[in-house]
């Protein structure tokens, strides 16, 4: 039973999906739903015709499931962390961050027998982890899962992918560690936002809807967050903020008007 193509074009479309400039939401979901496209299909091969041999079953759920199964769980980790993700608070996202790479080195802790079996490249325990005859033979050691699908699982090939997915994932929390830490460096300009909250949005909202930043493929939030620390603002609400701009009687953009004026006035001076 051959996959190559299938998983050759799963890659392809994958590395796609990573490489878009796009929101990371966005992205994740696009790449989850592929993933999920691809175990499906996987799946009902199996179903439908089996395995020739043991080391055929081995092979598939050691190797071949593998391949689309860890960038689901990579992913679907990184959407719930981002999701969750505190938005203003540097100190609450530090720590938000640090909790969640404690958490994840206690999952390698309390499965360190079975990671230690991977990482030394071990096989003789690999019929009762990775064929279907053991699923109920072995506990399943993790808690998230308390059913597994009878004929595409088995006792430790999502525990294999879990610990390969948190691989990548903890780097990716590191380097999110590092660009916060970065991120705080900032407090070297001395720049202080001196006008109105209402300004602010104005600005932010202008600049999101222009697409501006990243040619439009950011969330707001992330426009907000990024000139709050810059300005060394907290802006509060930015939704209520907007809304309140809404229902201005007069002019619903006076900052940018203003912006504008003042300006074109100071090019007409610069002239004189």
């Amino acid at each position: 039973m051959e996959f190559e193509a299938l998983l050759y074009k799963f890659k392809t479309e994958l590395d796609q999906i990573q490489n878009e400039n796009s929101y990371i939401i966005k992205r994740t979901n696009k790449s989850i739903a592929l993933c999920s496209e691809v175990l499906t299909a996987l799946r009902k091969e199996i179903v439908m015709n089996g395995f020739k041999d043991i080391n055929a079953e081995i092979k598939f759920f050691k190797r071949t499931k593998q391949i689309p199964l860890v960038p689901l769980i990579y992913n679907t980790e990184i959407r719930s962390f981002e999701l969750q993700f505190p938005k203003a608070n540097p100190s609450s996202q530090k720590k938000y961050i640090k909790k969640k790479i404690n958490k994840i080195n206690r999952f390698f802790i309390y499965n360190i027998d079975f990671n230690q079996y991977v990482k030394s490249g071990l096989s003789h325990f690999d019929k009762q982890y990775f064929t279907r005859e053991y699923l109920g033979a072995i506990p399943i050691s993790y808690s998230r899962h308390y059913f597994q699908d009878l004929e595409f699982s088995t006792a430790r090939d999502m525990l294999l992918g879990k610990l390969m997915a948190y691989n990548q994932f903890i780097i990716y929390l590191k380097n999110r560690m590092d660009g916060e830490r970065n991120f705080l460096r900032n407090d070297d300009f001395n720049l202080k936002w001196t006008s109105s909250k209402s300004a602010l949005t104005e600005l932010i909202y202008a600049l999101y809807h222009s697409n501006a930043i990243n040619n439009g493929n950011v969330d707001i939030k992330e426009v907000a967050k990024a000139l709050e620390h810059i300005f060394h603002f907290d802006l509060g609400d930015l939704y209520k903020i907007f809304a309140e701009l809404k229902s201005r009687k007069k002019s619903r953009t006076k900052f940018l008007d203003e912006l504008s004026i003042n300006l074109q006035h100071q090019m007409d001076k610069s002239e004189e």
